[in-house]
């Protein structure tokens, strides 16, 4: 199956837009169901009681699918401001496998910048479970204390 992915164009757009059918089919999922009458449960969170730097994450995404960027950036600011970057990534990356069956997207990437978004992420994980304001405002619904 490999093989026949990396010879035929044709393959790797049928599988892209199932992949993309599947992302949409996800997205209205979310749109039409609510994350406040059924959680979506944090492993991390659940175990130790502290929030990881995703957590808010779904109910943002459920905020930016109805227009709600406010509401989206009170509930995980950092994953909403990296997830125009992700979804780049996600879209340039498709679309180099599309057209060429490898990939050359990650090799153009540079190292010290996503070693920096990943201390970026560690730091925000660490410093929204600091019980102290201005701390406080990194945690889900945070930002909804002076607002």
């Amino acid at each position: 199956m490999g093989s026949r992915l990396r010879e035929s164009r044709k393959a790797r757009i049928g599988v892209a837009v199932c992949a993309a059918a599947a992302v949409c089919a996800a997205a209205l999922y979310l749109y039409f169901s609510t994350p406040q009458g059924v959680p979506l449960v944090c492993v991390f969170n659940s175990v130790t009681g502290l929030y990881c730097p995703g957590c808010g994450t779904g109910r943002a995404c459920y905020s930016i699918l109805h227009g709600r960027f406010l509401d989206a950036f009170c509930y995980n600011p950092l994953m909403t401001a990296l997830l125009p970057l992700i979804g780049l990534y996600i879209a340039a990356r498709a679309l180099d496998w599309i057209i060429t069956g490898r990939n050359h997207i990650d090799k153009k990437i540079n190292v010290k910048f996503l070693t920096g978004v990943l201390v970026v992420v560690l730091i925000y994980g660490v410093l929204r479970n600091i019980p102290v304001f201005p701390f406080t405002l990194l945690a889900p619904e945070g930002f909804w204390q002076i607002l």
